[in-house]
Parts: C-alpha cells; sequence; structure tokens
C-alpha cells in the first residue's frame, strides 16, 4: 500500500527558519540547525520506504533561499503557497490523496521522525481513517489521513498547546476512527534543545560557540 509522506518546510537559511530559537543560538546558528533537521527528516522519510516523499516549500521551487541546500535523489517538490497553516496542509493533503491510499504530514521538528517510526505509522494508519502523534507541547508531530475534510484545518489555533486536542475533537466528529501514536519532542523554544540527539547537541555545542543554550551532551 503506498503511502505519501508529505514534508513541510522553510529553506534553512538565517532569519527564515528556527526563527524562535534565535535568542539561544543566533540567526545563523538557528539556521544551521534547521537544515541539519530538514535533512534528517529527508533521510528519515526516503528511507521509510512506504511510496512517494514530497517536500512542500516555502519560498516555492526555485527560489533562491533554496539554491544551496542540497535534496536527495527521488524527492518530489512542492509549493506550500498562500494561507496559514492550514490552509497550506489541506491543500497538501486533498492533492496527496487523489492519488495515493494514505499521506503521512510531517514537519522538519521532530528528530524522533526516524525511519522505523514513519513505517509503523503507514502501517497502523492502513487499519484507521486518521493517526495522530502529538507533541509534548500540545502540538503535533504527523497526521497521518486516508480521508480527507477541510474541518481538521480551519479555525485551527496554530502553534498552541490546544492544536493536537482539537484536531482529536474534529476527527471525532466526522465519526472517523482515529488511532493515538506516542507522544514525542519537537524542539521549537530554547528549552527544547535538551531534548536534541547527543550527537546533535555536541555539533551544535561546536558549531555555535557563542550561543547560551542548555543542552545535553
Amino acid at each position: 500500500m503506498s503511502t505519501r509522506i508529505i514534508i513541510f518546510a522553510k529553506a534553512p537559511v538565517a532569519g527564515l527558519a528556527k526563527t524562535r530559537l534565535i535568542p539561544a543560538l543566533g540567526a545563523d546558528g538557528a539556521a544551521n540547525l534547521a537544515r541539519r533537521m530538514l535533512s534528517s527528516t529527508l533521510d528519515a522519510a526516503m528511507s521509510a520506504n512506504t511510496g512517494p516523499v514530497e517536500l512542500c516549500m516555502t519560498p516555492a521551487p526555485g527560489a533562491i533561499e533554496w539554491q544551496d541546500v542540497p535534496l536527495p535523489p527521488g524527492i518530489e517538490l512542492g509549493d506550500q503557497g498562500d494561507g496559514d497553516l492550514g490552509q497550506r496542509m489541506a491543500r497538501a493533503a486533498r492533492r496527496g490523496l487523489l492519488n495515493n491510499e494514505q499521506v503521512l504530514l510531517i514537519g522538519t521538528d521532530c528528530p524522533q521522525l526516524s525511519p522505523l517510526l514513519l513505517r509503523r505509522a503507514a502501517k497502523r494508519l492502513t487499519d484507521n481513517d486518521a493517526l495522530l502523534h502529538p507533541t509534548m507541547d500540545g502540538g503535533y508531530a504527523l497526521l497521518g489521513l486516508r480521508r480527507f475534510h477541510a474541518l481538521l484545518f480551519e479555525h485551527m489555533p496554530w502553534s498552541t498547546d490546544r492544536v493536537a486536542n482539537l484536531t482529536r475533537e474534529c476527527i471525532a466528529r466526522l465519526g472517523w476512527h482515529c488511532v493515538l501514536g506516542e507522544r514525542l519532542q519537537d524542539i521549537d523554544e530554547p528549552n527544547d534543545l535538551f531534548w536534541l540527539p547527543a550527537a546533535w547537541a555536541r555539533w551544535l555545542h561546536h558549531s555555535t560557540p557563542k550561543a547560551d543554550h542548555d543542552v545535553r551532551v
């Protein structure tokens, strides 16, 4: 069964990506971490081997911000387009489900999205309408869908601790069956840097020596 993985990402350039980490890492340090997280997520999605992998980009493919960002062969490129996060995710999900039996929508903020986790998510989704991996901050790191409805993305208070619960309520109102995956940890705020993989923390410590951050080493 083909499962399309759709990765939402901003170009990892200073001042655009991971801006909430700039107070801890500086603009260049935050961009460097964003680049590493993008690369890790792309590798995990390709290695999961569940089906097509699409990078849904902002700015659009071909923009100068992406010029020096290496992307793996075989990746499909898409444009997030205009609108809030919900509108952009809704368009991508609807499009993905036109030619694929199911989709996994993910970002690049969660190092725990391993090939194994993605394969398991795809397998668990086959017997359900939706699958959700919530995050510790109340959002979610992965939303899997076999059906589309705009309700999941409309009037959602994005970047708040209500997103995962409200999404589950929407799924319940639709009468869909949803499986809940384990809670994961996003890297969004300076305090989240503690949860970076140890190897990443050591790399970050050496690559941003002037940053004032608390990371696990």
